[in-house]
């Protein structure tokens, strides 16, 4: 919302020597963000001054038309002679009131003016533009011409009030009421402790049988709707020099008298208006819901298929507007006679000027417009206001106005008849306990001023110790004790509250889960990883890219009512869409040796879904009011994930290096086990967007079950194409959950040994499809208490020397006892024990 200030001063009499900084910081006090003031006409200087052109000459042989002017000035030169000027504008006579700026002057930019010769001519001074005088669009094109009544000489910067200053205040959706001057200037009274002159203060007509017909039909979309009608406008009536230059101080483009005079009685009392043709209007005006697939071409000439949600303005053909949006197209407003030629092709006929209207101020209901302009996609000046709410009460003292308005620039006449549709609704009202600020401040700020600052804010207040506030219209945010109670806060001043510390609890520190969290972060940022967060959004269509079957349990996802993107409509069931979209992207910039994590929550929708209640704010909620809304949450475990791409080991000096591959991705989450406490199975394994034969089904023990909680290896090459990743790239995911329950979070000190360790190799032969893990854990078995580690260091296949489809791996035993030293018989019978269990379990045999 951009305000003028000194549009605001008609409102409320501020200190002469108040500048826009001063009362953008008593706004910004009282809780309204005002980013910036703009100072309009700062570094113009005149003479600029009006002038009437008094003749024109052509000039011949330019590339483009060039006009030499004489304008009179009058006095304004010094000489009272005729000013020469050379313009290459067409859209002014002789006869026409221009603004002229003479040398000496400098126009916004601080572009200086001075006398020169051009195009063979000596142009004293310049016919000015609304640009060229920083004006903003007024709507045409050119020069500016002026009113013919408008007087020579008369200094054009006091005339066109091109020096001002400008709040531009961003309003935030619960203090829609700031949409207007009106609301504006109730805070800046509020804040300096004025008087408000309140321009929706008229004097209204009642309601009466002779004003135009009007049907609501859906009034819970429409609770008011006034009617007002206004004839005899003049056809040559234009909007004055004063209307035009609020508008466009306020950000809008003045079009014609009549849509000019609705749009400022908008920007003044925050009540959307729109004027009807009357000649145009066919029969009863009504309010409806649109019929699905109903046509409207709306006023920006596109034409709408219209949502049975949609609320519509109709008459006896159907729709003529989309309520609270824009109008349409079949009942404009015609500023000017437009001529059509007939069908035998004769003289030019005048088709049609609009000379009576019918205006429409009416209160709709907010989520309705919010809803209907987010469908179609046409976002208005309108609709912004609707959807942050509007005061109902404001309607018929904004349709008086309009109509004071047009009689008085456009010399109409306003019918007798007033229409008045109202669905009765009470008045809002709180109980608030008077000390309930105080307790939200930590401030004692006493009953007195709770009263008066609610009174200040419009409210009606009764009681002593229990307060009983009634809301005014035009605030629809207040709703609960805690939205008073911060009116309260803010008036008092955010900036007088006493800065204090929270004292948390005693004994209170961070959860198991937090601490898990954080280890593996530091873990896996040891180990070069690097965090990489992302959005929690995904697009259903990312599970057929992953490879995911049909039935697979990720496919259920929780679908957002109003997210952020159409195309990533639901929460994610795994961390590696946003991981692997991650990992594109910095490929793509040049970035192609990467490790990437994320810890992070996926949501699963429950069996039964439940509506979440919705919880007090005057109160702690109770136990079961907090189960109640965790019940209707979705389910939400914590995951990690990891992937990789390019190098792993860089090379250099020091020797080769190695690129990433599955090894890397099962070592992640080893080492994400590792932090957790827990002993990760670690199998062959198949599942979606992971390689078949380079993929590892990741497992622990939970109270005696074993449970899967992941995946880790190399992507599938058709992932990989799909999702425009690099070649051999990896990934590991795994519940971080399952997993903490898996593990010991005690910590455990590694254990140091004063007696030397015996190490044994040993080299067993086994069928290739034998996974190294299920020898390992019958060596590890075998060996006994005696065995402290075991590390797989060697796999070797030769056909020739092993056979067709055999394998060798080749372990290293690590020995040792915590009370002695070991003897070499001991060692080699322990070694021997566990060859022998691998031998009965996997059919293993000594390499010889």
């Amino acid at each position: 919302m951009r305000v003028p200030l000194s549009w605001l001063r008609e409102y409320v009499d501020l200190p002469a020597t108040e500048t826009g900084r001063d009362v953008q910081a008593k706004l910004i006090s009282a809780g309204l963000e005002v980013e910036t003031v703009d100072h309009l006409g700062a570094d113009l200087k005149g003479p600029l001054v009006v002038g009437r052109v008094l003749t024109i000459e052509e000039l011949e042989g330019f590339k483009k038309p060039i006009r030499f002017c004489t304008v009179d000035v009058g006095q304004a030169n010094g000489t009272g002679e005729p000013q020469e000027i050379v313009c290459g504008a067409r859209n002014f006579a002789a006869g026409d009131k221009v603004v002229v700026v003479l040398p000496g002057a400098t126009l916004p930019g601080g572009f200086a003016i001075a006398a020169r010769k051009t195009y063979g001519k000596v142009s004293h001074g310049m016919i000015c533009s609304s640009d060229e005088l920083g004006m903003g669009d007024d709507g045409s094109e050119g020069i500016i011409v002026l009113p013919p009544e408008t007087e020579v000489g008369k200094d054009a910067i006091e005339l066109l009030e091109l020096v001002d200053e400008v709040l531009d205040i961003a309003v935030t959706p619960d203090r829609g009421y700031c949409l207007s001057m009106r609301g504006v200037a109730r805070e800046t009274a509020t804040a300096y402790g004025l008087p408000l002159r309140d321009p929706a203060l008229l004097d209204v007509p009642g309601p009466n049988a002779f004003g135009y017909p009007v049907k609501v039909s859906d009034p819970a979309g429409c609770d008011r709707f006034t009617a007002r009608t206004v004839t005899g406008l003049s056809p040559e009536a234009r909007s004055p020099i004063w209307l035009r230059r609020r508008l466009q101080k306020a950000g809008m483009r003045p079009v014609s008298l009549a849509v000019d005079v609705t749009n400022y009685v908008m920007l003044e009392l925050g009540q959307p208006l729109h004027a009807y043709d009357r000649s145009l209007v066919q029969g009863t005006v009504g309010v409806r819901r649109a019929e699905p697939g109903e046509k409207l071409t709306t006023l920006d000439g596109v034409q709408r298929t219209l949502d049975a949600e949609d609320l519509v303005i109709t008459d006896e053909r159907g729709p003529i507007g989309l309520a609270g949006v824009m109008g349409g197209a079949n009942t404009e407003i015609a500023d000017l006679p437009r001529s059509r030629t007939d069908s035998t092709g004769g003289t030019p006929t005048v088709e049609h000027t609009t000379t009576d209207v019918v205006i429409e101020a009416a209160h709709f209901d907010a989520v309705s417009i919010a809803r209907t302009a987010r469908r179609h996609k046409l976002s208005s000046e309108a609709s912004r206001r609707f959807e942050r709410g509007v005061d109902p009460q404001a309607t018929a003292a904004a349709a008086q106005r309009t109509v004071d308005l047009l009689m008085l620039l456009a010399g109409g006449t306003a019918e007798a008849g007033v229409t008045e549709v109202i669905a009765p609704t009470a008045p809002h009202t709180i109980t608030i306990p008077a000390d309930h600020p105080d307790k939200v401040a930590g401030v004692a700020y006493g009953r007195e001023t709770v009263v008066r600052r609610l009174q200040q804010v419009g409210c009606d207040v009764y009681g002593q110790d229990e307060l009983i506030v009634t809301v005014p219209s035009w605030r629809p945010d207040l709703t609960d004790p805690n939205d008073l109670a911060e009116e309260v806060v803010r008036l008092e001043g955010y900036e007088n509250l006493p800065a204090t510390l929270p004292r948390p609890p005693a004994g209170r520190g961070l959860t198991s889960r937090q601490r898990l969290h954080r280890r593996i972060g530091r873990a896996l940022a040891g180990a070069g990883y690097v965090e990489a967060p992302n959005y929690p959004f995904v697009s259903e269509q990312v599970f057929d890219q992953l490879g995911l079957d049909a039935d697979d349990p990720a496919r259920r996802v929780v679908r957002l009512t109003n997210p952020l993107n159409d195309e990533e409509p639901a929460l994610r069931t795994s961390l590696l869409p946003g991981l692997l979209g991650a990992l594109r992207r910095n490929d793509g910039r040049g970035s192609h040796d990467l490790a990437l994590f994320e810890t992070g929550l996926v949501f699963f929708p429950r069996e039964e879904q439940r509506t979440a209640a919705r919880l007090p704010v005057d109160r702690r909620p109770t136990a079961e009011e907090l189960a109640g809304l965790d019940a209707a949450l979705p389910d939400q475990p914590r995951h990690v994930a990891a992937v990789l791409a390019g190098a792993r080991e860089q090379a250099g000096w020091w020797g080769a290096g190695r690129p990433a591959d599955w090894a890397d991705a099962i070592e992640a989450a080893r080492t994400v086990a590792a932090e957790a406490g827990a002993e990760l199975v670690v199998r062959k394994g198949q599942y979606g967007p992971w390689h078949p034969g380079r993929c590892a089904e990741l497992a622990v023990v939970v109270d005696g079950t074993e449970r899967v909680i992941g995946h880790a290896g190399e992507l599938h090459p058709g992932v990989l194409k799909t999702l425009g990743l690099p070649a051999r790239s990896c990934a590991m995911e795994l519940d971080l959950d399952v997993l903490e329950q898996a593990g010991d979070e005690t910590p455990q000190a590694p254990g140091i040994s004063t007696f030397p360790v015996a190490t044994q190799d040993v080299a067993l032969v086994v069928d290739a499809f034998v996974p190294a893990s299920d020898v390992e854990a019958a060596l590890r078995e075998g060996a006994g208490e005696l065995l402290e580690s075991i590390r797989l260091f060697d796999v070797y296949e030769n056909a020739g020397q092993l056979g067709e489809g055999r394998k060798s791996l080749a372990y290293a035993l690590r020995f040792r006892a915590p009370d002695r030293t070991l003897t070499v018989d001991e060692a080699s019978a322990a070694r021997e024990t566990a060859v022998a269990l691998a031998g009965e379990r996997t059919g293993a045999v000594l390499r010889g």
